[in-house]
């Protein structure tokens, strides 16, 4: 079986890590995987997307006229010459919301040539006008018509005009073509909630969570990072994001960090706008790809603080767990999902003081009365093999279905 996978990134951050391990699965089990994809380190049965100017065209085009994935025709063309030289028996989509492809030219091409096709929901942008969540703007125009778009100015920004209602349209027409579509939900809230989307009548909808590689997400030894960082004998408080906001909880931890005793400290990893200023007791750390340094903090932090009240999934939690340490988080979109029983706490929206009293609790109780918790449901729920043994099956059973 040939199966070719498309998304923004390769390699990099965490739908790129997963693209890499499906592939590398794949090509060691007696298939062959392609990878086309935007950025990234190169891939030895990989083709990159575009090119630097198209793309930055493409960014500026989409914020000018309001439509994302409209642009990009070159290089969506030179993927379709490559699809045709490798003719994969499943395409499997990933992130497409990147400036880097048009969607009509790919789906078009799928649906002619009847390839079976797996889309996986790291977000909603799929089954929206625009937007990459919708939660937080309390917006279900989704379901049925987009327009007067809340969120014009966030996600894939729109300087001027509001195209939310068209682009759902296409999308609903565009996706309605092929005919083996498999959508993929990486939890069971965001698979629950394509099922009321324009991805309703697609031939299969399921949830294959996220996974995690526990040969290396585990505890590690950490004193030494420790030391580095200057906060040997401390309670930990760990966030970590790719870049950070507001909507992944910024504010919170600035806030906490005025409530947090002399003998605590915060880190943060992810991107932060320069100008921001934190307080002393915050220490900030840039975004990293280098697992082991990630592995490493995961482990010398005491407890997980999840604040991001918008996550398909949540995979810093999951990774959190993975390497023994608990989670707090609160009860919005799938976080909940990630807590397994003894692995950490959900409290209710942003209530700095029911956060304060889950970590005081963290605290009497030690580390070590969950970590075994946190591993073992990890285990059970977030195993790469495993979960990529699903995506193998569901190619698969795609495949085996009648096009019409």
């Amino acid at each position: 079986m040939k199966v070719l996978q498309i998304n923004a990134v390769n390699g990099i951050r965490s739908t790129g890590r997963a693209t890499t391990e499906i592939a590398e699965y794949l090509n060691g089990n007696g298939h062959k995987s392609y990878i086309a994809y935007s950025d990234g380190p190169p891939y030895y049965r990989g083709f990159q997307i575009g090119t630097t100017i198209e793309k930055k065209a493409h960014a500026l085009l989409s914020r000018i006229f309001g439509k994302q994935a409209y642009y990009s025709k070159y290089g969506t063309y030179k993927l379709l010459e490559y699809m045709d030289q490798i003719r994969p028996d499943v395409v499997h989509l990933g992130n497409l919301h990147s400036n880097y492809i048009n969607l009509e030219m790919l789906l078009d091409y799928l649906a002619i040539n009847d390839i079976p096709t797996v889309l996986t929901l790291h977000d909603c942008w799929f089954y929206t006008g625009k937007c990459t969540h919708y939660s937080v703007d309390k917006c279900g125009k989704w379901q049925d018509k987009c327009g007067v778009c809340p969120r014009l100015k966030k996600d894939n920004k729109s300087w001027f005009f509001d195209r939310t209602s068209k682009m759902l349209q296409d999308k609903k027409e565009w996706f309605s073509r092929i005919p083996r579509l498999a959508v993929v939900g990486v939890s069971d809230w965001i698979t629950n909630e394509a099922r009321k989307s324009i991805l309703s009548s697609s031939r299969v909808i399921t949830r294959i969570y996220n996974w995690i590689d526990l040969a290396q997400f585990r505890p590690v030894v950490y004193e030494s990072k420790k030391r580095e960082l200057g906060i040997d004998g401390k309670f930990i408080i760990l966030g970590v994001a790719s870049g950070w906001s507001d909507a992944k909880g910024l504010s919170g931890f600035m806030e906490l960090a005025k409530k947090i005793n002399n003998d605590e400290v915060i880190v943060i990893v992810g991107n932060i706008e320069k100008d921001i200023e934190l307080s002393n007791n915050i220490i900030h750390i840039n975004e990293t790809h280098d697992i082991d340094e990630l592995v490493t903090i995961y482990s010398m932090a005491d407890v997980l603080l999840n604040l991001s009240l918008e996550e398909s999934f949540g995979k810093v939690t999951a990774e959190a767990l993975a390497c023994g340490t608990p989670v707090i988080t609160n009860n919005s979109t799938a976080n909940p999902e990630l807590i397994g029983e003894s692995c950490g706490y959900i409290v209710g929206g942003k209530s700095l003081n029911e956060i304060t009293e889950k970590i005081k609790k963290i605290k009497k109780d030690s580390k070590m009365y969950y970590s075994g918790n946190c591993i073992r449901f990890a285990t059970d729920n977030f195993g790469k093999n495993e979960r990529i043994k699903d995506y193998l099956g569901l190619y698969h059973s795609i495949i085996d279905i009648k096009g019409e």
